[in-house]
């Protein structure tokens, strides 16, 4: 297992991070412009559109026989994987680094960067039609759910990347530090199997962990494995189509999730990185090294008995965070992310 240089990778996120997105609330708008400058370096293509006819778009690149993809705000208030998805486009696509020369060498890569743009404009977990696109892999009402089987069906993935974001809610087990980015290997059934799929993906995702490990150690969990009938990332694992997701998570005074796009970043490069540089992918063991996600936060804990969560929304046109409280009593059991005496 080759773990990439982290004052290189640093470097080259320094360099290439793409200014134009920032924040939490990212939607068509902010990534079209984007688009079209890439195209002059890599292929980029509208391969279907929303419910609303807003544009889905897919970037392509490598011309190696690993083919990998990764899909983004399927979620459309999940952002985080976005930002970190269009700092790898920029990489790829000016970086002289050996990193990715390898990856475009070893792999061919096809990224949907924004799968679920009307509910990325209206901050929504939903699409238009108030459908969760990550429990429609069976169904397929969403036109979003169709297009994204027929991409997986024609280009026929070795590997998937699956990204979400988890809430402020999740700590790493037996640790007092918040989930900051969060793992899983779906399962492909309800007993959890640990088929060859699933082992090979718990592989790739090893070695992501021991980079993490490296620049934010005991900030790393694990999701839980519950078998989800409707789940996308169950079903294309239970197809064959070895799916990782990644829960880009809370990191202290990171609201923004910045901080958590740059580990994001180096996250999704080692994996990738570590695909084109493999060909065994059988070590699974220490997988289930890394800590469990428990809930165990809150973004404000008020004297001890109260615990507040920040709700965000949009609100004419503007994005808003307003405090909630979600449970009054003992919290001996929580850690706030912030404490009011």
């Amino acid at each position: 297992m080759e773990i990439i240089n982290l004052e290189n990778l640093a470097a080259n996120y320094q360099n290439q991070k793409e200014t134009a997105l920032f924040g939490k609330w990212i939607h068509y708008k902010h990534i079209s412009p984007i688009l079209s400058k890439l195209s002059d370096n890599l292929e980029v293509s509208i391969i279907g559109e929303s419910e609303q006819n807003t544009p889905i778009h897919s970037v392509r690149f490598g011309t190696g026989p690993k083919r990998i993809l990764l899909w983004t705000q399927m979620h459309g208030n999940e952002s985080t994987g976005t930002k970190a998805i269009f700092d790898f486009f920029n990489c790829i696509a000016h970086s002289n680094d050996a990193i990715y020369k390898r990856i475009l060498k070893e792999c061919t890569v096809l990224c949907v960067p924004m799968l679920n743009p009307d509910g990325s404009f209206n901050y929504t977990r939903v699409n238009a039609n108030n459908v969760d696109l990550n429990r429609d892999a069976v169904v397929k009402k969403a036109k979003e759910s169709r297009l994204l089987r027929r991409v997986l069906d024609e280009f026929n993935p070795l590997f998937c990347f699956n990204l979400h974001d988890q809430r402020t809610i999740f700590g790493v087990e037996e640790t007092l530090n918040p989930a900051t980015i969060s793992f899983l290997a779906p399962s492909e059934e309800k007993t959890r199997m640990l088929t060859k799929g699933r082992k090979e993906t718990m592989n790739v995702i090893i070695a992501m962990n021991s980079l993490l490990q490296k620049v934010i150690p005991n900030h790393i969990g694990r999701y839980t494995d519950e078998f989800y009938p409707t789940a996308t990332g169950d079903n294309f694992q239970k197809l064959g189509y070895n799916t990782i997701l990644i829960e880009a998570g809370h990191y202290p005074d990171d609201y923004d999730r910045e901080e958590t796009r740059k580990f994001n970043f180096y996250a999704i490069v080692q994996g990738i990185y570590h695909i084109a540089t493999t060909n065994d992918f059988t070590n699974y063991e220490s997988y289930f090294e890394i800590p469990n996600n428990q809930k165990n936060f809150f973004d404000i804990i008020e004297n001890g008995n109260k615990g507040y969560l920040y709700v965000d929304k949009i609100i004419d046109g503007k994005f808003t965070t307003e405090k909630k409280l979600e449970k009054e009593g003992d919290l001996s059991d929580f850690i706030g992310h912030s404490v009011n005496l």
